[in-house]
């Protein structure tokens, strides 16, 4: 790739260099058809006659679409206020959802317990940011009120507070239920202002009735956040017309005039935009229905100052376009006569220019000219042969030596590979040697004691002898399993192979451990193709290698968990995966879990042989075992069984027949 450059350079500076020598040419060329003179005065003469129209034209184009612009502007911050209330209304819902079923909560109402509701659910008014709370008995009257009172998030409670004669609240009170369900929001006046209140029931575990919750943020603090975030002043009415809030300051005997004019919109049903004037500037205001749970609940004005419009030259509109169309029919004529003559053959060789860079070397000009660009064109079609060898000669090489690279990475993957399973089985080869020399005569002391222990359990020699003699016994029986284990260990036998569905063998694994991921609460998941998965196994060895795998997996999840078995193949090879969701292994164990005797289980309850038993039967199978663990998240041990090829193509032909 750097040769394909250095060479894509090298002929980029020369055909750069023959460009500038067909430019310094002195060739006296009389009239026009030189090609600078076919450039230059014409669009000389054409870009002073279209800069000055242009400008008088645009200039007042400009202003006639400012006020479409501003309607559009207008009309998005209607649309995106009441979203925002849409999005307040479903926030309070939410949050009242989260108070009305907190653990506690019903119990304290019954009670009337104040201060365990305030314990209780202050938290979460904090966390969900809620300007006011309260709750209220079956009888309607306020057993906490909480609020904020503005300072640095600093909350005030209340007590006793009479909340039944507000209609929102006897609703709920009521059981009333309509087609939005149980829940009712509207405002509501305070002490401290217009609060916007979602309120709902409070039920008990039995779904009893014993009293409500109170949802609501500030009116004022909900038209603040909104402006914020729509750059518009907002006006808020109720169904009768009654300005119950704003952003904007409007004079006091200017509200009556306000009202009478929503209120004649609300009978018209009219969605124009209204002009009006507020503290000496002049704001266009746009209408749109306020809605609380689906239903209309009064109108939202949103106003935005409209004292930067400009009138428009309406009636110089005909002129202006009549100069400009003669312009635009002037140019695309004199554009056509150029194209043709100069800007055709270089808008050619600017497109093959991309083209050549961007890797298309099979471009030529096909431009044969007498002048300048007839040159140009030449020299072009030089370069790019030439830069077509050196870049067929570049990708050559590079292929090539991409192709040994992936060999040489392949080869040293088989390598590394054949390396540890040469490590592992010399460990394993050793660890069976030693455990075959001593193994027998170790078994026959122990043998020895225990049959001496049970005879002398039979003689009346007292309960403490009684209970030594027990305790050897059983220490004997102990070992006498860790030998037998070992014994199996040094003799793994060659498997007998036999053509076998993996399915049908992993499925035979799971049977015999279904009583111990049963008891421990495992829940068994499996995933396998709908088609038979045959390979030449030992089926008694796999499903050794899998029950040790499942009885590891049950272990790591002592407080029960995932365990599942899936099934694949490929061209290659099959896989058996056995996946659980339980402790992991630590990375420090990673490389010695294959290790005869190592365990990480407590005394008494493994010997550490089988993983490693587990590692012989896939060596001796052709395969390897693999394996992905994060700790605190589980563990996925995977066979690789080869297939054999010979036998398998067989199978595949019989059954084809």
């Amino acid at each position: 790739m750097e040769e394909k450059s250095k060479s894509t350079t090298s002929m980029s500076e020369r055909w750069a260099a023959l460009l500038e020598k067909q430019i310094s040419l002195d060739i006296p060329i009389p009239g026009l058809k030189s090609l600078s003179m076919q450039l230059i005065i014409p669009y000389v003469l054409l870009t002073l006659v279209l800069a000055l129209v242009g400008m008088y034209v645009i200039t007042r184009l400009v202003t006639s679409s400012v006020r479409e612009r501003f309607i559009n502007q207008l009309f998005d911050a209607s649309r995106s206020v009441a979203d925002s209330f849409v999005r307040l209304e479903d926030e309070q819902l939410a949050n009242l959802r989260l108070m009305a079923y907190t653990q506690g909560v019903a119990e304290a109402v019954e009670r009337g317990d104040p201060d365990d509701l305030q314990d209780t659910l202050w938290p979460l008014m904090l966390n969900n940011e809620i300007d006011a709370l309260a709750v209220v008995d079956r009888t309607g009257e306020g057993v906490i009120t909480i609020t904020d009172s503005g300072n640095d998030g600093e909350y005030v409670a209340s007590y006793g507070d009479p909340y039944g004669d507000i209609p929102l609240v006897a609703q709920v009170l009521a059981g009333e239920v309509d087609d939005a369900g149980d829940k009712f929001i509207g405002l509501v006046t305070t002490n401290e202002g217009d609060y916007l209140f979602t309120v709902g029931p409070v039920p008990d575990d039995e779904g009893n009735l014993v009293g409500a919750i109170l949802v609501g943020a500030s009116l004022d603090d909900i038209l603040a956040s909104v402006k914020s975030q729509v750059l518009a002043d907002i006006l808020l009415f109720d169904p009768e017309g009654v300005l119950r809030g704003s952003t904007l300051i409007i004079p006091g005997d200017y509200v009556s005039t306000i009202e009478e004019e929503v209120e004649l919109r609300l009978q018209q049903d009219s969605t124009d935009v209204w002009q009006t004037r507020f503290s000496g500037r002049r704001y266009e205001v746009a209408f749109s229905p306020w809605l609380l749970r689906g239903s209309r609940v009064g109108s939202l004005g949103v106003a935005l100052p409209s004292n930067f419009i400009v009138t428009t030259m309406a009636t110089s509109r005909n002129s202006f376009s009549f100069i400009f169309s003669l312009g635009t029919l002037a140019m695309i004529v004199l554009g056509l006569g150029l194209s043709q003559n100069i800007a055709k053959p270089i808008l050619r060789l600017r497109n093959m220019s991309q083209a050549v860079a961007s890797g298309d070397l099979e471009q030529k000009t096909g431009v044969e000219r007498a002048d300048e660009i007839g040159d140009l064109a030449s020299a072009f079609d030089e370069m790019t042969l030439r830069l077509k060898e050196r870049t067929e000669e570049a990708e050559k090489l590079y292929a090539q030596m991409v192709e040994r690279n992936l060999e040489l990475a392949e080869a040293n993957d088989r390598l590394q590979r054949t390396r540890a399973q040469l490590v592992q089985s010399e460990k394993l080869a050793a660890v069976g040697q030693l455990t075959a020399g001593i193994v027998h005569d170790v078994k026959n002391p122990l043998a020895v004691i225990k049959g001496l222990a049970e005879e002398l359990e039979e003689e009346d020699l007292g309960q403490d002898v009684e209970d030594s003699l027990s305790m050897i016994r059983d220490s004997a029986t102990k070992a006498n399993t860790i030998v037998t284990d070992l014994l199996k260990f040094a003799r793994q036998s060659t498997p007998t192979k036999e053509l076998r569905d993996l399915r049908e063998t992993t499925e035979t694994s799971l049977r015999l451990t279904e009583y111990l991921t049963r008891k421990s609460g495992v829940r068994v998941t499996q995933d396998y193709p709908d088609t038979p998965v045959l390979a030449m196994v030992d089926a008694q060895q796999i499903e050794q290698v899998l029950v040790n795998l499942i009885t590891n997996a049950v272990q790591a999840m002592p407080q029960g968990g995932d365990l599942s078995a899936i099934v694949s193949q490929n061209h290659n090879e099959v896989c058996v995966e056995i996946r659980d969701t339980g402790i992991g292994i630590p990375d420090e164990n990673m490389s010695r879990i294959f290790d005869p005797f190592f365990t990480t289980k407590p005394e008494g309850e493994g010997t550490g042989l089988g993983l490693s038993v587990s590692y012989g039967i896939m060596a001796q199978h052709g395969g390897r075992i693999e394996v992905e663990s994060e700790p605190g998240e589980g563990s996925a041990f995977t066979l690789h069984i080869p297939y054999e090829r010979s036998l398998h193509d067989d199978s595949e032909e019989g059954s084809g027949e």
